[in-house]
């Protein structure tokens, strides 16, 4: 039976965090489930890396820091969601390693956090701690770069599920997962997959019986991994790159949730293992890695 009883929100007091928070929210009120919101302090050297390690003016710096963040953590949302009831935790250390490590160790459904890219290859990068919950954490991870765009608790709906396969190994996970959070949530199911794009190069001959081939190959693949997921969805099929057919499909369905595979402690599997950072950046909606 698809349970979501125990949400893990780690947060950074942003506006992106907020958006998340109302995700959260959301899905607590359809679930029933109870919502923590956790907040890790990094250790000094993250934040005072230019000051001598061990310095009394480290020190003094480190501890009222530390105060600020106390009471930021008690009050962060109570304004901005007055019905917002999440237990609230603030530990230290290294924020990913916290947070993967909450998550395993008290049976946590989901993690449900904002991300964001630096540098001019915003498609490929996501924030680091983020990647590192990403490919360490062994729950699904709800994420998006546009979480601080989120509607109000009460506007939030999650009407269409696209499941984007690979046909790899982590397909059938990926596609139960999508089809029980549809079944729940009574929502319409897609699948969505990318096939090879094989244009050739100018001048150069180009069979395009290799597109329909390719294409009734993975229509049958997407056949059969229905059949062992036991789901009827609807299923879009297009050649091109992943993260935009993927992008493509979930914008035309209006998706509200996109649902890729991941493996426990080893990334993103398959073609979706290259693409998936530039999958969630993409995407126009949350995307779950299971």
């Amino acid at each position: 039976m698809f349970s979501l009883s125990k949400i893990l929100l780690p947060v950074d007091f942003s506006q992106r965090a907020v958006g998340a928070a109302r995700y959260a929210e959301a899905l607590a009120d359809q679930y029933g489930a109870q919502i923590t919101m956790l907040h890790v302090i990094p250790p000094p050297h993250y934040e005072f890396a230019s000051m001598e390690a061990g310095s009394t003016a480290l020190a003094e710096l480190y501890l009222n820091r530390k105060a600020v963040i106390e009471e930021e953590s008690r009050t962060f949302l109570t304004a901005e969601l007055p019905g917002f009831t999440p237990k609230r935790v603030l530990l230290e250390g290294d924020p990913a390693r916290e947070i993967v490590k909450m998550a395993h160790d008290d049976g946590f459904n989901l993690i449900l956090m904002p991300t964001h890219g630096y540098g001019p290859f915003r498609r490929f990068v996501l924030g680091s701690v983020a990647a590192k919950v990403l490919h360490d954490a062994d729950c699904p991870v709800w994420t998006g770069v546009h979480l601080e765009e989120a509607p109000p608790v009460e506007a939030i709906k999650f009407g269409t599920v696209v499941a984007a396969v690979d046909l790899g190994p982590q397909s059938e996970k990926t596609l139960v997962w999508a089809a029980q959070f549809a079944e729940s949530a009574k929502a319409r199911l897609v699948i969505a997959h990318a096939t090879p794009s094989l244009e050739g190069r100018t001048g150069e001959y180009f069979d395009p019986d290799w597109r329909l081939y390719l294409s009734k190959q993975a229509q049958e693949h997407v056949a059969e991994l229905q059949q062992k997921a036991g789901t009827n969805a609807e299923v879009v099929i297009e050649a091109g790159d992943a993260p935009h057919v993927v992008e493509t499909a979930a914008r035309n369905c209006h998706a509200d949730i996109v649902v890729i595979g991941r493996g426990s402690a080893s990334g993103v599997f398959g073609r979706l293992r290259a693409n998936a950072y530039s999958i969630i950046r993409q995407s126009p909606c949350p995307v779950v890695s299971v």
